[in-house]
């Protein structure tokens, strides 16, 4: 018995051609989580850099607060120093660093010097209070 396949069939469609875009979708894919991680990178790395960042004026404030009043000389060279960074901020502290300084120069050019009197202390505290951080 011959059985012929050539048969035409007339209710179904021939097969179409789907297009395949995987390959598409998958650089894209790629592409996006690799802009999405080196953008991970970068905002770590600008997180850390910016945590090492000194406050140079909370360092100058707390060196201020620090000085050993014990010592004249010494005392009366690192408050000038370290009293200068907020000497700019406003005209009251200007004045209030000028006269400090001016009260602090007879402890500096001397080899012998007398403690620090009570006014220019005064006037130094006057100064910490004075400094906004």
């Amino acid at each position: 018995m011959a059985v012929s396949y050539d048969i035409p069939l007339h209710d179904i469609k021939p097969l179409m051609d789907v297009p395949d875009s995987s390959l598409t979708l998958f650089i894209v894919l790629v592409v996006i989580v690799t802009v999405l991680f080196a953008g991970g990178l970068y905002l770590l790395y600008r997180f850390i850099k910016n945590r090492k960042i000194v406050n140079k004026r909370k360092t100058h404030y707390n060196a201020l607060i620090r000085v050993d009043l014990t010592e004249p000389k010494k005392a009366a060279y690192s408050i000038t120093e370290h009293g200068r960074a907020f000497a700019d901020d406003s005209p009251r502290l200007k004045e209030a660093y000028a006269n400090l300084v001016s009260r602090l120069e007879i402890y500096k050019y001397k080899k012998v010097v007398s403690p620090i009197d009570e006014e220019s202390r005064s006037y130094y505290e006057i100064y910490l209070g004075m400094i906004d951080v």
